[in-house]
């Protein structure tokens, strides 16, 4: 059975469609989960609940080109809602202030400082290497706006890196 034919089953509510589209695209899903919540146990916790969301709702996708889109954001989503959980419980450090011979930060921590919708941004396009046509669907936006979003991300990710001296 081709792609088209088996998200369409999906749809239609054939689980066993549901399960072997899920098996397809269960490594890029555990990559953007673990490129998230950067734990294992936690990435594995959102692909089960992502894959619980998806059985109750995919009757609801309207477009079947765009089950992967769908799939994707309701998996960031779930990813989000968990690290905003998370935020909650954890206990707020103080930085301390590198000394001279301490490394420079890598860059996925320089990227950590921005805001979330902008991290996202930076997954999506470079590690996930996306078009901006399908992150605008993603997020729901023109493709407009996700190249001014990404342009000013970019920009501020530069300004960052040139304050830090990288």
């Amino acid at each position: 059975m081709d792609e088209q034919q088996l998200i369409k089953s999906a749809i239609a509510g054939n689980e066993n469609a549901i399960v072997t589209l899920l098996e397809r695209y269960e490594d890029g899903f555990y990559k953007i989960a673990f490129s998230y919540l950067k734990n294992e146990h936690d990435a594995v916790d959102a692909i089960q609940e992502m894959t619980y969301r998806c059985l109750k709702k995919i009757h609801t996708v309207k477009q079947p080109e765009y089950l992967h889109t769908w799939l994707i954001r309701v998996l960031i989503n779930i990813c989000l809602d968990m690290k905003k959980k998370q935020a909650r419980y954890e206990l707020k450090e103080e930085l301390e202030i590198p000394n001279e011979e301490a490394q420079p930060l890598e860059l996925a921590e320089v990227i950590a400082e921005l805001p979330i919708e902008q991290q996202e941004l930076i997954f999506l396009r470079y590690f996930k290497d996306l078009k901006m046509k399908d992150i605008a669907q993603i997020q729901q936006v023109s493709e407009g706006t996700i190249k001014s979003r990404l342009h000013y991300t970019i920009r501020k990710l530069r300004g960052l890196l040139i304050e830090r001296g990288e």
